[in-house]
């Protein structure tokens, strides 16, 4: 037994200071592509996965969640080190880089499978609602992002993660272009960056 707990120490002891501390948020911002690509560009993040939560269907498919066929929502799991970044500035910059003011989806894309939440656990609850009437301070008026219970992540397929670094090709409207392209295209044309420029002003997170 004193053999097996000494083993169990040192592979503790030998993984990396992040997976000890890492710490995860759970948050919707409309399309999880830009959310994702958002937050991989933040010091202290170490990962990020998009996927769905905040429904009852059992392991949802991109398709169905994307055409409204189910209750979810397309979220990112931020992944990060609360050594380097906490979770109230997380949060703050999540909500930075989002339409707050917007209860029928984000921008472009329409719809209840594209509105924003945070989903806290009952340890990150407290934070979140300070983090939502930090932000109504700052705009001086009362905002639609909710703070939902944390539910089931589920993590979509490989081919939407990571989607805006990728240089897979993929069929678009403007032919079949890298997956990083297509994607610039999109958000571009969405006017995403546009409108949070216009909502927080030099507050904007990510589109500067």
């Amino acid at each position: 037994m004193l053999r097996h707990l000494t083993a169990l120490l040192f592979a503790l002891l030998a993984l990396p200071l992040h997976a000890q501390s890492s710490q995860t948020a759970i948050v919707a911002g409309g399309c999880f592509w830009c959310v994702e690509s958002d937050f991989r560009r933040v010091q202290g993040v170490t990962d990020v996965r998009v996927g769905f939560s905040g429904g009852t269907t059992p392991n949802p498919i991109y398709e169905d969640v994307a055409r409204g066929r189910t209750d979810h929502l397309e979220v990112a799991e931020i992944h990060f080190d609360p050594a380097v970044i906490s979770y109230d500035h997380i949060l703050h910059l999540f909500l930075r880089s989002v339409d707050v003011l917007d209860a029928g989806g984000q921008f472009c894309d329409r719809g209840p499978h594209y509105t924003t939440a945070i989903f806290a656990t009952p340890a990150q609850m407290e934070q979140a609602r300070a983090a939502i009437a930090a932000a109504e301070a700052e705009l001086g008026q009362s905002i639609v992002t909710p703070v939902r219970e944390a539910m089931t992540f589920y993590e979509a397929d490989e081919f939407h993660q990571n989607y805006a670094n990728s240089t897979e090709r993929t069929l678009t409207r403007f032919g079949w272009v890298e997956r990083r392209v297509a994607y610039q295209q999109y958000r571009q044309a969405c006017g995403r960056d546009q409108r949070i420029r216009a909502l927080w002003g030099e507050s904007a997170a990510f589109a500067k």
